[in-house]
């Protein structure tokens, strides 16, 4: 069954540790683009999430925000980085001795300093099996989404098909008709402008003008894109690039319906085609 790519999913984990939270955005995408933010403390996870990610999207940009808070009451104290400190302080006070005038140091200033705070630095091992299950949690909301979003564009896609084809039996129906009434508004036209009328000449011309105006293969192969369609529709995996494929040759054939056309009914039904192909199209760049 067919998958939308845009979707959403989030996810929040939280033990004696800490808390951890999981979001994930997609949106259409020729291919499969991921961009995995992660806690620098935890980058060594990336690779096993984004091999995670990749098993189930196919296609579609992906972005993985996932954000982890150590819990500090579980730690007890918030440690400091002595010897860092230290160091900190000594340049602080050489600089104060080249100035004119100095403010006090500020020991919230210090804290804020990088590496002042020496936090634990929690374990990818430890943390890697509860995270994972966080990401998958997520992941599955995601799919969930996408594949509601891809039923209604199936069902739409599907409506829009059957009118197509509704079109193409009518025009395959008024054709014999509209060549008849060509056929004597042009005996009747040539019949006023010459008296000399040569039935032989006038037989060819008119097949030279049928010919010009068939249409069969045209329909033919509309039919059998849409046949097509309708098949890819029902396969599992992404079909996306199949199906827009599939748009673009039928857009092509209404074209040439449209510049085969002397008649207006023959017109309009290559409009109302390429309005439907359209509207296809359009759903279909977001589909897997």
């Amino acid at each position: 069954m067919i998958k939308s790519m845009t979707s959403y999913g989030r996810a929040e984990h939280s033990e004696e540790w800490g808390e951890a939270s999981c979001e994930i955005r997609s949106v259409n995408h020729r291919y499969l683009e991921m961009s995995i933010r992660l806690p620098e403390e935890l980058r060594l996870l990336e690779q096993a999430i984004r091999d995670l990610l990749s098993k189930q999207l196919k296609r579609g940009k992906i972005d993985c925000n996932i954000r982890y808070q150590q819990n500090e009451n579980f730690k007890g104290t918030l440690p400091v980085n002595e010897e860092l400190l230290t160091k900190v302080l000594e340049t602080a006070k050489k600089i104060d001795t080249q100035l004119t005038s100095s403010a006090p140091i500020n020991s919230l200033e210090l804290l804020r300093w990088p590496g002042v705070l020496d936090r634990d630095i929690p374990d990818p091992e430890a943390i890697s099996k509860p995270l994972f299950k966080l990401v998958h949690q997520t992941l599955v909301a995601v799919i969930d989404t996408r594949q509601r979003e891809g039923d209604k564009i199936r069902t739409m896609i599907m409506e829009r098909s059957k009118a197509a084809k509704n079109i193409i039996a009518c025009v395959r129906e008024q054709i014999p008709t509209i060549l008849d009434g060509i056929r004597k508004k042009l005996t009747l036209r040539v019949q006023e402008l010459s008296s000399e009328f040569e039935n032989d000449r006038f037989e060819q011309e008119l097949l030279l003008l049928s010919q010009k105006m068939d249409v069969a293969e045209e329909m033919d192969r509309l039919d059998a894109h849409i046949d097509e369609v309708q098949r890819v529709l029902d396969q599992d995996g992404p079909v996306g690039r199949r199906l827009d494929f599939l748009m673009q040759e039928m857009n092509r054939e209404s074209n040439t319906l449209g510049s085969k056309s002397i008649h207006l009914d023959t017109t309009n039904a290559s409009v109302n085609l390429k309005v439907l192909i359209e509207q296809m199209r359009e759903q279909i760049q977001n589909i897997e």
